[in-house]
């Protein structure tokens, strides 16, 4: 049996689960996250707990075991807590700053790139050159800040672009001077 699939997910205090055939409605202070699942999976809610089965051994089943119940982990975690992204901006006259809900971004092209997140998430400014993404939706946050990093990923000859903050650029050495 899956290791991860057979703990039973605790709702803390103020998040509330609805579970109905496949679709699993998680709320709580951060918001309202609603994820249909496969229908081999069996979801159950028992007593502030929601326990994930399956009804088979088949290889399938097997692998969506434990991924159903992380799903439904983060988001228990996500509607309580919350998750963050942070982007870091390197190189000279690189700069993002907010413009009403939107984001607009200075990367050395012609043009800055005016960015509008999706509903449920946010993006904070905190300074030129740091980002904070944060959101209820993991999967959405993580999205949305690869969506920010390809807008300019970091080169490897001087390190230069958007990055995440933890996120170390190996550089290489360039062209030696001619003797």
């Amino acid at each position: 049996m899956s290791r991860v699939g057979k703990n039973p997910v605790i709702l803390s205090g103020g998040v509330k689960a609805e579970v109905s055939k496949h679709e699993v409605t998680i709320s709580g202070p951060q918001g309202k996250l609603v994820k249909r699942f496969h229908p081999a999976m069996e979801i159950l809610l028992e007593d502030n707990k929601v326990l994930v089965k399956r009804k088979s051994d088949s290889k399938l089943e097997k692998s969506l075991h434990g991924l159903t119940r992380a799903l439904i982990n983060n988001m228990v975690k996500g509607v309580s807590e919350g998750f963050k992204k942070t982007l870091t901006i390197v190189g000279v006259g690189y700069k993002a700053e907010p413009v009403g809900n939107k984001v607009s971004f200075n990367l050395g092209f012609s043009h800055s790139i005016l960015f509008k997140p999706p509903e449920g998430i946010k993006i904070t400014v905190e300074t030129p050159t740091k980002i904070v993404i944060s959101g209820a939706d993991k999967e959405l946050v993580g999205q949305v800040a690869a969506k920010l990093r390809s807008f300019r990923p970091p080169e490897p000859y001087k390190g230069k672009g958007i990055r995440y903050e933890e996120e170390k650029v190996r550089k290489k050495a360039g062209k030696a001077a001619a003797g």
